[in-house]
């Protein structure tokens, strides 16, 4: 990762949004307690008191919470350092966490679970640790990506060898909505999974928001950064279910998706223009169709941000950035098919059919009394449907530059200002070319514009497989036999004796081998070896990852000699323990939680299937109401999820995306 201290704009900006969560948490406590004694108290003066403290702590909340919007604002930091005279794009910040000590849970579950010596496994659990540390300042580029993609994989392999679905591990993990402020605290590894990858879409969105849009190559990379954003933010959509933070709940997930790819349509238009637009009539209608297209995309997002629950929580700027590109876009489609009209007279040489065709695409419908082809011939039409077209984009030309005058965030930055004002003003010098002493008799509305582009935008979804990563725990022995799920004996010492050159038992399986076809009669029966045993160690070597051959050569390699190995057995898995969590809620009736999953008084009728138990959080999901099962404000989302299994970047993964 990069160096936290690094005084880069990008870092001071993560470093006080790290210092406004803490302020935003401590206030949030205060809430809570003031909130508890409020319910308690029936002493009038008290009440009275608490009342007052209470509004000046959501005085206090609202100012941090406008500060956070200012930092995700903050769009110029993150913009090309290259002049440029384009809107800005807004990048998402990254979600902080606090640091996380895996040392002493993983030790204990190594010597508990597999029954090995933890310290040997000092060295990767520090590796795990070092990767996280670095995670939480990723470089802006694909090696940044590609760590952030490797831990997130990585946290596929500790999943699934020391996170058993029984009981939890004691490791908390704490991360920070990125738009509230306010932490959420789990022991579950789903809550980290889904942070890492919010992170990776984010750090997309920043490689995008970077990129030189001055270039060809610079605006390339910007759509594909904004296409992979949308690619890994719908992904976590997908399979994340029951996400307890805002920024990570499916109705914000959706709009931040809508906005990626709109952001990718809006730098497609600024590629096409790049070389120039000429003036000519063929290519003013495609540049109309797609700057409408962009008008398009940007309504739809600005409509998907008013909508409950997103309005609540997405920075207010950001709503009335899309508003004002919307309104500047289809400012743009209006002007262009004005230019088309008012420049572009049919001569005789024209191909009168193909420019028929060519406009009426434009248009769902003709004013009254208009047709396509009357227009392309009628000087005095052509220029009246023109000038309609040209007041119309002043008029969004002006709701743009209004709506940005409103905001105090937006009226801030330079660039965007400049842009909508020469816009502006080259819309006004274009009607003032034209004649104007008709105007009185101009009562045609400008019809709308149909958009149209070739160039279709889409997410792509993120490519785990491309990024390879090795266990860290590989000493462990194969996660299909040596997981959390199963557990095993402790390793048994058994001594092998050839009886008439035979062991008594044959090998199958891969790694590790299995005993089978056991003698019962055999030396190494009456030493305790069983059947479906598997072998872990032959003579002091471990031989976890050998398969039968290997394991043959080495019983060989001895002759006639006695020869100690190491066996395991499985256990039986089938009873359950209870489940039990503490979690911290922040603005609940609860302060602290804790949920117990009941266990079933009565025996199971052993002819009877016992019924599938449902996973804590997701239990904890059905049970909102009754208590808090995690550290979030109230989820958006009434009713339950139907569970499913989450798709996973790799066959190893078998986790349930309804568990949080």
């Amino acid at each position: 990762g990069c160096n936290p201290l690094a005084e880069t704009g990008r870092s001071k900006l993560q470093n006080q949004r790290a210092a406004l969560n803490q302020q935003i948490l401590k206030a949030v406590r205060m809430r809570a307690g003031a909130e508890n004694l409020l319910r308690a108290t029936t002493n009038n003066k008290v009440r009275e008191q608490v009342l007052l403290e209470l509004s000046f702590v959501n005085s206090d909340l609202q100012i941090l919470k406008e500060e956070l919007e200012g930092l995700n604002i903050s769009v110029e930091v993150y913009q090309n350092t290259e002049e440029t005279f384009s809107i800005p794009l807004v990048p998402l910040g990254l979600k902080e966490t606090k640091e996380v000590d895996f040392t002493l849970p993983l030790k204990d579950f190594i010597l508990e679970h597999y029954s090995e010596d933890s310290s040997e496994y000092e060295d990767e659990i520090a590796d795990l640790m070092d990767l996280r540390q670095a995670c939480r300042t990723p470089s802006r580029d694909e090696a940044g990506i590609e760590m952030l993609i490797s831990y997130f994989l990585q946290l596929g392999y500790v999943e699934n060898r020391f996170f058993p679905p029984t009981r939890h591990m004691g490791v908390l993990f704490t991360w920070y909505d990125s738009f509230t402020g306010v932490p959420v605290c789990q022991q579950n590894l789903l809550l980290e999974k889904a942070s890492i990858l919010f992170n990776i879409g984010a750090l997309y969105t920043q490689i995008g928001t970077r990129c030189n849009r001055q270039t060809q190559t610079g605006l390339e990379n910007a759509v594909d950064a904004f296409q992979r954003a949308a690619g890994v933010l719908s992904y976590l959509k997908e399979t994340f279910t029951h996400t307890p933070s805002y920024d990570m709940s499916p109705a914000m997930l959706n709009v931040l998706v809508k906005m990626m790819l709109a952001q990718a349509q809006e730098c497609v238009f600024e590629q096409i223009g790049l070389p120039g637009i000429r003036n000519e009539f063929f290519t003013l209608v495609k540049m109309t169709q797609e700057v409408a297209k962009v008008g398009e995309v940007y309504v739809l997002v600005n409509t998907a941000m008013n909508q409950e629950p997103v309005k609540e929580n997405i920075p207010y700027s950001w709503s009335k950035l899309a508003q004002i590109k919307s309104d500047h876009y289809k400012a743009l489609a209006h002007y262009f098919i004005a230019t088309i009209l008012c420049d572009h007279e049919l001569q005789s040489g024209d191909d009168e059919d193909q420019q028929e065709k060519a406009l009426s695409q434009l248009y769902d419908y003709m004013p009254e009394g208009l047709k396509v082809l009357t227009i392309l011939k009628d000087k005095v039409q052509r220029k009246q449907l023109g000038k309609a077209h040209l007041r119309k984009a002043i008029v969004y030309h002006e709701e743009a530059l209004r709506v940005c005058g409103l905001c105090k965030k937006l009226r801030n930055i330079d660039v965007l200002q400049e842009v909508l004002t020469a816009a502006h003003k080259r819309s006004l010098l274009k009607y003032a070319q034209q004649e104007t002493e008709d105007d009185f008799l101009s009562l045609i509305q400008a019809p709308d514009i149909l958009p149209k582009t070739e160039h279709k935008i889409e997410t792509i979804a993120p490519q785990f497989s491309k990024v390879k990563v090795k266990d860290f725990f590989h000493r462990l022995g194969p996660l299909t036999v040596f997981s959390a799920k199963q557990r095993w004996t402790a390793p048994r010492t058994i001594c092998i004796h050839y009886e008439a050159g035979e062991l008594g038992f044959s090998l199958k399986g891969g790694s590790p081998v299995q005993i089978y076809c056991l003698d019962p009669a055999c030396a190494a029966a009456s030493m305790g070896l069983k059947e479906g045993d598997y072998i872990v160690s032959v003579g002091g070597m471990d031989c976890k990852w050998l398969g039968v051959n290997e394991v043959l050569e080495k019983f060989k390699s001895v002759g006639e000699q006695p020869i100690e190995i190491e066996v395991i057995s499985c256990q039986d898995t089938a009873a359950s323990m209870h489940s039990k969590s503490a979690t911290y809620s922040v603005g609940m009736q609860k302060t602290y939680s804790l949920i117990c999953l009941a266990m079933e008084e009565d025996k199971i009728d052993q002819t009877k299937k016992a019924p599938l138990k449902l996973p804590f959080l997701s239990w904890g999901t059905k049970n909102r109401q009754k208590a808090a099962s995690t550290l979030c404000l109230p989820s958006a989302v009434a009713g339950s999820s139907q569970i499913k299994k989450k798709l996973s970047p790799f066959t190893l993964l078998n986790t349930e995306s309804s568990l949080y």
